[in-house]
């Protein structure tokens, strides 16, 4: 029987003329200044801290063992190079939220929500100061963030997140349509909420800092060494690669969307995510959308979408067709993506008509790491030799720097104000096998585009709401 998935999109004549010649790579990844891959492991080795995986978690928890306690030797495997995956490929929003937004944080952890909100926005100071301190090249721009209402259903919604956050602590404003589209023009505004706090980087450049800051702290880096497994041994961990193993006290597994513990395969799904950027939008066209404040930008849409501009000025437009494949399977990311990439061009002329017939030059996709409660959880294994964070669902810019703090806490045995929390003792409900997770996600992602549409959830949302499972785009 063939797996329940549609056919892949093939080539068309009618691909849309923007789409034509697009480079199918992150183009936060096709830059000259990218750094040299560091050697693979080719040997046995000793470490007191071996950290999985060279993305923000990894590179993140590297860096603050070693703020920790700079006597303590660490070593980070990646298994292609560092911001490969989605480190390297996502919108660069660097957001104060640890919980995928208040309310998802309120609605799960009322009684510690304020103080989730609290330390989420200490820790994106911390990722601020370290940019700075450092001299991190990732182009940081505190511009902040505007969530926009495109249906008259949602612009009541915004208004309540405006007050909900605001009495939180958070310090956001609501924007009625006029007042929206005077910040960016768009005739799709009908409201806005402006979040000063979030922060927008170039990412594979913020990770490449932190590799770099890594180096010159001590930190051993190995990329092109995929790790096969991690056991306990006597005298603590053993990291198996290839051609060598890593003997460790601790390590940590930062590895986003493949567990390599069993315990988590249910944990989390991957879900392939797309984006597009534009050539560099030129004088006129800047004028017409307006964007003095260069705002990151989010949809209110279950489906939703995200877009920015980069240092020169393309706009990067994804987000929406959040797509999972039966039995976790991703295969030709670009040759499954097609249809999405013609989606979002849709799209984004839809929101700017002005930028009609702009050209793509870069369009791509690749897995995110998604739990049933939306935001990352946290825990140890092997006798508390090893702690692993996961499932960001997409908004790991700034908390893969929490998870770091979090997970050192746990190895040590700490109690800090980071690990007393429900959110970070708790772990998420778990998908189910196949083939009723394929079947759970696709009914999900069906009832959530006419959710969007009419603006109420069927029963089905309604029901998941109930038990706290869920699936986001």
């Amino acid at each position: 029987m063939s797996r329940p998935t549609p056919a892949p999109a093939a080539p068309s004549a009618a691909e849309p003329a923007a789409l034509r010649g697009a480079r199918h790579v992150p183009y936060w990844l096709h830059d000259p200044d990218r750094p040299e891959p560091a050697a693979p492991l080719t040997r046995d080795t000793t470490a007191d801290l071996a950290v999985v995986g060279g993305g923000f978690a990894g590179l993140w928890t590297a860096l603050r063992a070693k703020e920790r306690d700079p006597g303590r030797t660490v070593v980070v495997l990646e298994a292609v190079t560092c911001a490969a995956a989605a480190s390297g490929r996502n919108g660069g929003f660097a957001e104060p939220t640890l919980t995928h937004g208040v309310a998802n944080g309120a609605s799960r952890w009322p009684d510690e929500v304020a103080e989730l909100e609290r330390l989420g926005r200490l820790n994106l100071d911390g990722l601020v100061d370290t940019v700075r301190r450092h001299d991190i090249d990732c182009h940081l721009e505190r511009t902040g963030e505007l969530y926009v209402a495109t249906r008259p259903h949602e612009v009541e919604a915004l208004a309540e997140q405006a007050a909900q956050t605001t009495r939180l602590g958070g310090d956001v404003r609501f924007l009625d349509g006029a007042a929206t589209r005077a910040r960016v023009s768009s005739p799709t505004y009908l409201a806005g909420l402006l979040d000063p706090s979030v922060v927008l980087v170039e990412p594979a450049r913020l990770a490449w800092g932190l590799r770099r800051v890594c180096l010159e702290l001590g930190v051993e880096v190995h990329e092109q060494t995929p790790v096969a497994g991690v056991e306990r041994d006597a005298d603590g961990v053993v990291v198996r690669t290839p051609r060598g193993r890593v003997r460790a006290d601790q390590a940590v597994l930062a590895v986003g969307a493949r567990p390599l513990l069993r315990r988590l395969r249910l944990m989390t799904v991957p879900v392939l995510d797309y984006a597009l950027t534009t050539a560099p939008l030129d004088a006129e066209q800047r004028r017409a959308v307006g964007w003095a404040g260069r705002e990151g930008i989010g949809d209110c849409g279950r489906l939703f979408h995200y877009y920015r501009l980069t240092r020169d000025d393309r706009l990067l437009f994804g987000g929406y067709d959040a797509v999972y494949r039966f039995a976790s399977r991703d295969g030709d990311v670009d040759r499954h993506g097609r249809a999405t990439y013609d989606v979002l061009a849709r799209h984004l002329v839809e929101t700017f008509p002005a930028l009609a017939g702009v050209g793509v030059t870069h369009a791509w996709g690749g897995v995110i790491d998604t739990c049933t409660r939306f935001c990352a959880f946290y825990g140890t294994a092997l006798r508390g030799r090893v702690a692993y964070a996961s499932g960001y669902t997409g908004l790991g810019v700034a908390a893969t720097r929490f998870a770091a703090d979090v997970g050192l806490d746990l190895l040590d045995g700490a109690d800090t104000e980071r690990t007393r929390p429900a959110m970070v003792r708790e772990r998420p409900l778990p998908f189910p096998p196949e083939p009723a997770r394929w079947i759970g996600i696709e009914t999900t992602r069906r009832s959530m585009r006419r959710a969007d549409a009419t603006g109420r959830p069927n029963r089905w949302l309604r029901a998941l709401d109930r038990v706290g499972l869920g699936f986001d785009s």
